[in-house]
């Protein structure tokens, strides 16, 4: 669905990152579960210092955060499950399905996310430090761990439980934050199921919406 102005469905995102970033912060994983469940949603973009009040909204600072009428969220899972729940393309309706989904989307958060914004901690916030490359390579080993159960795991399945929930969702998202320190691509299984969610027309219209709303340089 467009981005729509009237919309009653609010998601916050930042007006401005470093290029290194787009293409990665958060709110684009809750406008893909929008674009799944064929939801419309407004944004509202931050920009320069943080409303004062924001921190009653999200309580460091980040986005995205998340209004509709009067459910407010914040945190990216709790968002996409909370989308998922309106929409059976992203949560099977019965038991065992929506189960294993949000098994899925946990396991993305916590067993990869946590050790996949370490390495981006010490390898790129702290790549000066002295402790930086020893910290990066302990992080890099432990998440090519993870990743060779997530692969056998996976073997040639299309999709993680066989058709595509949001626990695949979060789970794209996830690796597609570590590809560029070469960890995916030794798993050809791995970079071929982030290519299919990065081919998804919901992928798609949702990166291009997160894109757009950069803006050349902060306020």
């Amino acid at each position: 669905m467009p981005v729509d102005p009237a919309a009653p469905i609010e998601v916050t995102a930042f007006a401005w990152v470093p290029p290194f970033a787009r293409g990665q912060v958060r709110d684009l994983r809750v406008r893909w579960a929008l674009e799944e469940a064929g939801l419309p949603y407004r944004v509202r973009l931050l920009q320069g210092e943080r409303p004062a009040d924001y921190y009653r909204e999200q309580p460091w600072g980040q986005v995205p955060a998340y209004r509709e009428g009067g459910v407010a969220l914040f945190e990216c899972g709790a968002i996409c499950l909370h989308i998922a729940e309106k929409s059976e393309a992203l949560l099977p309706r019965d038991e065992a399905g929506r189960g294993r989904a949000t098994t899925w989307l946990f396991a993305a958060l916590n067993s990869m996310d946590v050790p996949a914004m370490g390495l981006t901690i010490t390898s790129i916030f702290n790549a000066e430090a002295d402790w930086s490359a020893g910290a990066s390579a302990a992080f890099a080993a432990f998440l090519d761990q993870r990743l060779s159960r997530l692969s056998d795991w996976l073997g040639e399945r299309e999709w993680l439980e066989g058709r595509f929930t949001v626990g695949d969702l979060m789970m794209v998202c996830v690796l597609r934050s570590i590809a560029d320190e070469g960890l995916v691509a030794k798993y050809p299984n791995l970079a071929a199921y982030v290519a299919r969610g990065e081919a998804r027309p919901a992928f798609i219209r949702a990166m291009q919406a997160h894109m757009a709303d950069f803006v050349a340089e902060p306020a």
